[in-house]
């Protein structure tokens, strides 16, 4: 059997592609799948969460393994039928680590195998790639987690310092010109070690 998995983009916009694959094949082959069909560069670490109907994740199926025995499961152990088991069943797919790509899949459909069709194949394709990761959810317009977070705006100056200061109500005439005068009263009195040394 083949399953078709809607992938949708995490973007204001709608961008999403149907990808068709193979029960029998593996979420890695879907990863691949995913990879060409949004067009994304290079061999970045991705994973994908399973999600119960609320939004909760069950568990994470990563591309390779980081456990520290060595013996967790990884994309390539998880068959498409297992982790797609009945159409609406959804994941959470994130590609990428500092430029971070999310996308949620869900099984719309399961059909009778085509012959002779290289799966995983894009079918339906609707929305342009941006060329780079959105920045913004397009659900709830939150900001996504960033992996340094000094860079998200978390912390705002006025915050630190007590407000914005508007220099420009102050009165000129406050500041001490006196103080200003004697500016120089630290520096060394050149005039004073010349008549020593005469």
């Amino acid at each position: 059997m083949v399953y078709k998995i809607r992938v949708i983009l995490d973007a204001k916009e709608d961008i999403f592609r149907d990808i068709e694959v193979k029960g029998k094949q593996s979420l890695w082959n879907l990863h691949l799948g995913i990879k060409s069909a949004f067009s994304l560069q290079g061999d970045e670490l991705s994973t994908f969460n399973m999600l119960e109907d609320d939004g909760t994740i069950v568990k994470s199926v990563p591309l390779e393994d980081m456990s520290d025995d060595g013996d967790g499961e990884i994309m390539s152990d998880v068959y498409i039928d297992e982790a797609f088991g009945n159409v609406g069943d959804k994941a959470q797919f994130q590609y990428g680590l500092l430029d971070l790509w999310e996308l949620y899949c869900e099984l719309v459909e399961i059909i009778e195998e085509t012959k002779g069709v290289n799966y995983p194949i894009t079918v339906y394709r609707f929305g342009n790639v941006p060329l780079k990761a959105p920045s913004k959810s397009g659900s709830g317009g939150s900001k996504k987690r960033s992996a340094m977070p000094l860079m998200d705006d978390d912390f705002s100056f006025d915050d630190d310092f007590g407000g914005s200061t508007n220099f420009e109500d102050e009165d000129e005439d406050s500041f001490d010109d006196e103080e200003e005068e004697n500016y120089n009263d630290d520096v060394f009195e050149e005039d004073d070690d010349n008549d020593d040394e005469r």
